[in-house]
């Protein structure tokens, strides 16, 4: 099958090039989305098919085969651009594409505003969850383009980057861009962005108004909340740096921090490595507003977090990990480790730290966290790896440990 796929804009009277006004006048069947018809309805020949692009898509694509005759697309803006044209090349990759693009949302709001774009970081959260346009924030990148829909909506961006603190952004809207009468142009704050309501469709550019402060390497221990303000129940920050370092996070993809207490690895980890996905699980119902409170003060959204019980927690629909730290066990070590076995992807790798006390070794006779990371380790076949021994002035030396599926 053959695609001919045009690009339009939001204009009630689309002017087209004699090239394409020729493949109009001569296509039979033709698509696009219901204001995509509203618009290009009068140019089509007498009799012409026309399919609606409505979710499932499935069903759209088979309305395609069982015409079996070449189709005339219409898509906003820039096909290739989040558009449609790159789900006909992922749902019929042996059809013919011929495109005649136009401009995209984001460049016609840049050249309204005359704006250089060439800078700009672009998300679509247009049918897409947040952990995109979340990293870009963490990356502090200084200008970037965002695709919306009636859920991600200017005033829910706004409020979202308000409670993480990325307040030093304007923001730009465009709605209707291309249709004379109703393209409506507006920057404002992001504190009256969440307060206004915006037409569809629109887009948005966020440009910092000021230098964009940097990402620590390594958070000071102090700038976190505490539980019960004791200082004892944060990995410190060069064990914390260290654990993350023994995780392999650049190289991993789903994260999970079993025990997450203040928060701080999950956090730590998250403003380090913005592309992992996340997942914080924790038993003690008090440690969730710590991590909400410590997540909204360092400026890192999208931090999954699970409470309760991890070895009652159903983790059936939750993305594998390839990377896990257990911060806290309470004596299950070897049960949560043979939990996490099972859904921990092949090559993942299991952290844990093991703090070395020989007083407490001579007051009990119960296996410390190493014994048991040992003994899970043999019965689960996974490859033990180096142990780091580390020191921090008084306190109990640290055995960072770590394994491998």
């Amino acid at each position: 099958m053959k695609f001919t796929v045009i690009g339009i804009t939001d204009a009630s009277s689309p002017f087209f090039p004699p090239e394409v006004m020729e493949v109009i006048h001569t296509g039979d069947v033709f698509s696009g989305g219901k204001r995509h018809h509203e618009i290009v309805s009068p140019l089509l020949p007498e009799g012409a098919k026309w399919i609606d692009i409505t979710v499932p898509l499935d069903a759209v694509f088979e309305q395609y085969r069982h015409h079996g005759a070449d189709v005339v697309v219409f898509a906003s803006g820039d096909p290739l651009f989040f558009g449609f044209a790159n789900t006909i090349r992922r749902k019929m990759p042996e059809a013919e594409i011929v495109l005649y693009p136009s401009f995209n949302s984001l460049q016609m709001l840049a050249h309204r505003l005359v704006m250089p774009y060439h800078d700009m970081r672009v998300v679509s959260l247009t049918g897409r969850p947040w952990p995109l346009f979340d990293q870009a924030l963490i990356e502090r990148a200084g200008k970037i383009g965002v695709l919306t829909d009636h859920e991600h909506t200017p005033s829910a961006i706004a409020r979202r980057m308000l409670d993480y603190g990325y307040d030093y952004y304007k923001m730009h809207v465009g709605a209707h861009l291309g249709n004379p009468v109703r393209e409506q142009i507006v920057t404002m704050s992001l504190g009256e962005a969440t307060q206004t309501d915006f037409d569809h469709p629109n887009c948005l550019i966020l440009s910092a108004e000021k230098p964009l402060p940097a990402r620590p390497f390594g958070i000071p221990d102090h700038l976190f909340d505490l539980l019960d303000g004791r200082e004892k129940m944060i990995t410190k920050m060069p064990v914390r740096l260290l654990t993350l370092q023994a995780l392999d996070l650049p190289e991993r993809h789903v994260f999970w921090d079993i025990g997450f207490c203040t928060g701080s690895i999950s956090i730590e980890a998250r403003m380090q490595f913005p592309h992992l996905h996340v997942v914080a699980f924790e038993i003690r119902p008090e440690c969730e507003q710590l991590m909400r409170q410590n997540s909204r003060r360092f400026g890192e959204p999208g931090i999954e977090v699970y409470m309760g019980d991890f070895l009652e927690t159903d983790i059936d629909a939750l993305p594998r990990p390839d990377a896990v730290f257990i911060g806290g066990h309470g004596g299950r070590l070897k049960e949560i480790m043979a939990k996490v076995h099972k859904v921990l992807q092949p090559g993942g790798c299991i952290v844990t730290n093991s703090v070395s006390s020989p007083v407490v070794k001579q007051l009990t006779d119960r296996p410390g966290s190493m014994d048991l990371f040992c003994e899970a380790c043999s019965e689960l076949g996974l490859a033990q790896e180096n142990t780091t021994h580390i020191q921090l002035n008084d306190f109990n030396p640290i055995n960072i440990l770590k394994c491998r599926k």
